[in-house]
């Protein structure tokens, strides 16, 4: 009686969902953001969308109302998982509290899918498609490295991060950024337990503009000395610099990030930004559909780029100030594919 009752409540529930219906011969794909607000995001959906129609599939789009809302992405996938989705393409709010959840979509027959975030370990998916984070990160610590030259020894460092909770894109990211930067990172599976002097300290963002500014706004009270920030998005960066516009210290002090979204782009063309690590949400998301309607085809999962856990959707350099021994692209050239 109490099983029925459950499907009885759960056929209701899901009735009133605003969930994309698929015909027979369509497959739902479910593409699950940590917001839908954060541009990266959005173009993750345009490129779900996109491909979905040329393939004849239906995306059902979910996400969190802030950054680390994982109730709402647990909820999302038990909603997928009842509609009958064929797979799921999902960013992980938190990589290790979503891995019971998503074991029980897979014990389902779902094809689960993680886009730009890794869940921890990555295997708790059937497959990851992502940037290559620490290469990211250490491309932007290797360029500031150059920028500075010989007053790299004596740097003052600002890191912003998205969260404390040690999320596997914020670790990859801060780790790569230092390790570019010549930075004993310590145990490399965490943040913040590094001892190098030149780090004034970390602080979180949650990955948005206002994070950014107030993270920045702490760290400078802490230090007004600092000269290079390290942040986890575009957005931080965009927050940050107000932060530092506001104290007049915009012009003396270096900013670098990772995504190369179109206004990000936009912020190295000004100045904004010094250099920034483009990553490709679109051919994420692009990837991951095809793969979810080649799996309800034919039952085959995707595999991995050869020595890596993951499919790498690459990652380049952009700034408007090359130096030597790092290859990047200009605004200009970078305007020409952001977020492609």
């Amino acid at each position: 009686m109490k099983t029925l009752l459950r499907k009885t409540a759960i056929a209701a529930m899901f009735a009133a969902l605003p969930l994309a219906q698929a015909s027979a011969e369509e497959v739902l794909i479910g593409l699950i953001t940590k917001t839908n607000t954060n541009p990266f995001f959005v173009k993750m959906k345009e490129g779900a969308e996109a491909k979905a129609n040329a393939l004849g599939a239906k995306v059902s789009s979910f996400a969190g109302r802030f950054d680390g809302d994982t109730d709402s992405q647990v909820q999302a996938i038990e909603n997928l998982v009842a509609a009958g989705a064929k797979g799921i393409l999902i960013t992980p709010s938190d990589p290790q509290a979503l891995a019971p959840v998503v074991k029980r979509a897979r014990d389902a027959g779902v094809l689960v899918i993680a886009l730009d975030t890794p869940f921890s370990p990555a295997s708790v998916a059937d497959a990851t498609f992502a940037t290559d984070n620490f290469k990211a990160g250490e491309m932007i610590g290797q360029w500031a490295k150059a920028k500075l030259g010989d007053n790299a020894k004596d740097a003052r460092i600002a890191l912003l991060d998205l969260s404390t909770a040690n999320i596997t894109v914020d670790v990859a990211r801060n780790q790569g950024f230092l390790t570019g930067f010549g930075i004993d990172t310590k145990n490399p599976d965490i943040n913040r337990d590094e001892d190098d002097s030149r780090i004034v300290g970390n602080d979180v963002t949650q990955g948005s503009e206002e994070g950014g500014r107030r993270a920045m706004e702490n760290l400078l009270q802490k230090d007004p000395s600092v000269n290079l920030v390290y942040t986890i998005n575009e957005p931080a960066a965009a927050g940050a610099y107000e932060a530092l516009k506001a104290v007049g210290r915009e012009d003396d002090v270096i900013i670098v990030s990772v995504d190369g979204g179109c206004p990000g782009v936009d912020n190295v063309e000004a100045g904004v930004i010094g250099a920034t690590s483009m990553q490709f949400p679109l051919k994420m998301a692009s990837l991951g559909v095809e793969a979810v309607v080649e799996y309800a085809k034919s039952g085959v999962k995707p595999g991995a780029t050869p020595g890596k856990s993951f499919f790498d959707t690459g990652v380049e350099l952009i700034t408007d100030e090359p130096v030597n021994g790092v290859s990047s692209s200009t605004s200009k050239e970078g305007k020409g594919k952001c977020w492609g």
